[in-house]
């Protein structure tokens, strides 16, 4: 600037190798700049550079300068200049210059005059530029300009010209048959910051007060439908997807149990503060073993040899979540050995081990009263819980788990009725075991299939197949999902992603992207949406640039290592 008016502007783009400077040399590294270009303005001028760096101001009498600051201060000194120290706040002329320009001139309706002074003007229109658009693409249709003639001829009674010269149905504007010009008045309409990604029915309902064309509000429905920002934001509030897929019965006790832990309780006197919890399928009967969440896998399998294949035998299946004990390749090699197959729960879809879940919840229940009424560790009542649970009533299977699996309920001060002794033989007792094995299977198929036709009333069956993309839900639970992006608002759905392959009727496998590798790739269909594709969700590749001399320059490609050296 010279005498208070601009003379010049200048910017550059940081080099790779700049973006690592400090902010100190940064700062100098722009007076550098400034002095090299405007040389032939400056050289010989006594001049001042302001700067928002205030420690600039002190540069020349600092003691200690690296190589880069001391070549430059060579520079500075063929000049007559000084640099002084302009806070931020008021340098709001550079501050605004060096700011990324959001909104287009023509956006803001806005065009440049030059008057005979020599001086440029950006005068704002008070008319929207889109009037003008639709006067000449009106012109341009041949059935507007139809009705345009039967306006005239006073033929038509509820079309009209309006003060702007265009064509109106009942005081809407008529719009051409123009693509381009309809989707940037969508766009408008629900992309800009007036607007804020309003439904399809609010968007309408404003549209249609202003405009007029055939088959509008399909046209409003399917441009909201696959708006990217709506798909990945807004809540759905329709039916969760994916029917109820109750799990195989049990044919006898024993023989296909779930489990899963406790963790979180108060620390004991023995240092443990988990309980791992294992549930029989068909009698629900339960064990609860108190253990440390440090155990080795050793340990733990030692527990689970001396707790359950000690007292039932090995069982067929085990269904349990993703925990890495339960995945780790020791716990896999120990079943594979045992002839056990382990049956894994998808990602964040607790609800597949219900039976675990809703066991937990009773034996924290249990704890919570013992710990109020009776005082003490929660650790010394585990073994009187155990036994509570399995001598109470279960209602899918209509009696008592101790029932189920030894054949009567086991006697307590309460439970002194039954006197006597009765003695069951060779056959008849064998007998009379398949015949309760078989009412407990009946009444679970029967408890299931109730709560199967509840749980889908509220449920719609969906299906994808493999290729389609889709979104993935984020999801509330811990460690899942919200990759610290704006918090609260952040996207309730994130990608899309390409369906692999489906597993199972209702769990399908996604291909995802390296920085989401950490979680399991299967989901449950209700964590899905659908994604509806647009051209304009297609990202736009890079072109490569050719040089008429075929000369190019060698970037690398990766940082393998570095050192650092003090000379």
């Amino acid at each position: 600037m010279q005498d208070g008016k601009v003379v010049a502007y200048a910017s550059q783009q940081l080099r790779p190798y700049e973006s690592n400077y400090p902010t100190h040399d940064l700062e100098l590294a722009a007076v550098v700049f400034a002095l090299k270009i405007w040389r032939h303005y400056l050289y010989g001028e006594k001049s001042v550079i302001y700067r928002n760096h205030k420690s600039l101001k002190y540069l020349l009498t600092q003691k200690e300068l690296n190589l880069r600051q001391r070549r430059w201060i060579e520079l500075l000194k063929d000049y007559d200049c000084s640099i002084e120290y302009h806070p931020g706040k008021a340098n709001v002329v550079a501050d605004a210059l060096s700011r990324k320009v959001i909104t287009d001139l023509r956006a803001m309706f806005a065009h440049l005059s030059l008057y005979d002074d020599g001086s440029l003007l950006a005068e704002l229109q008070v008319k929207p530029s889109w009037i003008s658009q639709v006067k000449e693409k009106q012109e341009t249709d041949g059935l507007i300009r139809e009705r345009l003639q039967l306006i005239l001829s006073n033929e038509l009674t509820e079309f009209n010209v309006n003060e702007e010269g265009l064509v109106c149905f009942q005081r809407r504007v008529c719009m051409p048959k123009d693509p381009e010009l309809r989707h940037r008045i969508l766009q408008e309409a629900h992309g800009s910051p007036y607007a804020m990604h309003p439904g399809g029915s609010k968007m309408y309902r404003d549209l249609k007060e202003q405009f007029w064309w055939l088959g509008l509000k399909r046209e409003v429905t399917e441009f909201v439908g696959k708006c990217l920002t709506c798909q990945q934001v807004k809540a759905e509030h329709q039916l969760p997807s994916g029917l109820l897929q109750p799990v195989r019965i049990p044919k006898w006790k024993w023989e296909r149990i779930t489990m899963d832990f406790v963790s979180g309780l108060p620390l004991t006197p023995t240092k443990k503060y988990s309980v791992w919890v294992i549930v029989d399928r068909l009698t629900k009967s339960a064990h609860f073993i108190p253990v440390r969440v440090d155990y080795s896998l050793q340990k733990l399998a030692k527990l689970y040899i001396a707790e359950v294949v000690r007292l039932h035998g090995v069982p067929v299946s085990i269904i349990s979540d993703r925990d890495p004990r339960f995945t780790s390749r020791f716990w896999k090699a120990l079943h594979q050995a045992l002839g056990t197959k382990l049956d894994f729960s998808i990602a964040f879809h607790p609800q597949i081990d219900g039976q675990s879940e809703r066991v937990i919840q009773i034996l924290e229940d249990m704890l919570r009263g013992c710990v109020i009424d009776f005082r003490g560790s929660w650790e010394e009542f585990i073994p009187l819980a155990e036994f509570a649970y399995n001598n109470s009533y279960q209602s899918s299977i209509q009696m008592a788990t101790y029932e189920a699996l030894y054949g009567r309920r086991c006697c307590t001060p309460t439970c002194w009725t039954e006197l006597g002794e009765r003695q069951i033989l060779g056959l008849d007792l064998v007998t009379e075991t398949e015949e309760k094995v078989e009412i407990i299977r009946a009444r679970l198929k029967e408890a299931s299939d109730r709560q199967k036709s509840y749980f889908d009333l509220k449920r719609k069956d969906i299906e994808f197949a493999v290729g389609d993309k889709v979104f993935l839900k984020v999801s509330p639970w811990k460690k899942v999902l919200r990759f610290g992006r704006k918090g609260k608002l952040s996207p309730r759905f994130i990608g899309p992603y390409r369906v692999l392959k489906r597993v199972g009727p209702v769990a399908y496998q996604l291909e995802l992207p390296p920085e989401l590798g950490q979680i399991h790739d299967v989901f449950h269909v209700s964590m899905l949406r659908r994604y509806r594709s647009n051209l304009s969700h297609v990202v736009p590749t890079e072109e490569i640039e050719v040089r008429p001399d075929l000369s190019f320059e060698e970037e690398p490609v990766e940082i393998l290592d570095r050192d650092v050296k003090v000379l």
